[in-house]
């Protein structure tokens, strides 16, 4: 195999040992999954060792692969990481821009963005990863990953973009006909709309005391998106407590109303939205994006009520 391959195929096999599967893999680099099946074939018999374990089921790492895994991110994250030094000493806004954040804010407010960059500069790609895990900058190779909630302390490089408050709101027509809502107490006999997966970013707890479904409360609708239960609550199916800037145009236009305001100044309800990074002087590409971001959002927030 050459040597200037031998990077290509490491960073292919890194993808599979992290997807899983050929298929995972070659989704995530928008080729056949022959084409990577090959690659690591070859790879393998250029090591002369398998990497992993096939089956009909599951592919998983043999103890050659577990040993391979560890160098082969070091050294591209060594690349990576030559690579936007050298870039960031360049005012060029160039290259792949890779970033992940949850579905929901990337669709609503990173892509408007990222399209007005892409326009203004032709020499610029992105890979966009909308996704509810904890993305890792520097294990992922990701430029920038917009996270929401508390940050824990590390070498990672904070910006502020803006503070999410959880607004709990309904439709007016279903307010028309349902019990009183005074207190918090009084979600008791009221239809909520909930979380199905992942962390509580609704904050049920928060309000109620405990979960809905501790309480012996039912759910009258489940979901993973926030943007369906943006959309259940103006289907009118219960009451939400979903992050501003979901539903704080809603209420601004009054398609909702927004409920115990005085829940939003909570602690409780607030937290921050940023941006982090690895590098403390990110390539031109990152400051235009996260400078363009920053504009788009606004202070205060585009979407508050």
């Amino acid at each position: 195999m050459q040597t200037e391959k031998f990077a290509d195929v490491l960073a292919i096999f890194a993808d599979v040992a992290r997807e899983g599967s050929f298929s995972g893999a070659a989704r995530r680099r928008g080729v056949n999954p022959s084409s990577v099946s090959r690659q690591i074939d070859a790879l393998e018999q250029h090591l002369a060792t398998p990497l992993f374990q096939r089956s009909t089921r599951q592919l998983s790492l043999t103890d050659a692969g577990e040993v391979l895994l560890v160098r082969a991110r070091q050294i591209l994250d060594a690349l990576v990481d030559a690579q936007q030094e050298v870039a960031s000493m360049s005012d060029a806004v160039a290259g792949v821009l890779r970033v992940a954040c949850f579905p929901t804010f990337g669709k609503r407010h990173v892509l408007p963005v990222l399209g007005r960059l892409a326009e203004q500069y032709p020499a610029l790609r992105v890979e966009l990863d909308l996704t509810e895990r904890v993305a890792d900058p520097v294990a992922e190779r990701l430029d920038v990953v917009i996270r929401i909630g508390e940050l824990s302390d590390s070498t990672l490089i904070a910006s502020h973009l803006a503070t999410q408050t959880r607004l709990l709101c309904a439709l007016p027509a279903y307010l028309a006909q349902a019990p009183a809502l005074q207190q918090a107490a009084d979600l008791r006999a009221h239809r909520l709309i909930d979380k199905m997966h992942g962390a509580d970013l609704l904050g049920w707890a928060d309000l109620l005391g405990e979960p809905p479904r501790q309480l012996g409360l039912q759910s009258v609708f489940r979901c993973d998106d926030f943007e369906a239960m943006r959309i259940a609550a103006l289907e009118g199916f219960g009451v939400a407590y979903l992050p501003d800037w979901v539903v704080g145009e809603d209420i601004r236009e009054g398609r909702l109303v927004q409920l115990l305001p005085g829940w939003s100044e909570d602690g409780r309800s607030r937290t921050g939205i940023h941006a982090l990074r690895a590098l403390r002087r990110p390539p031109a590409r990152v400051a235009v994006f996260l400078d363009a971001l920053k504009a788009h959002i606004g202070s205060p927030p585009r979407w508050c009520p």
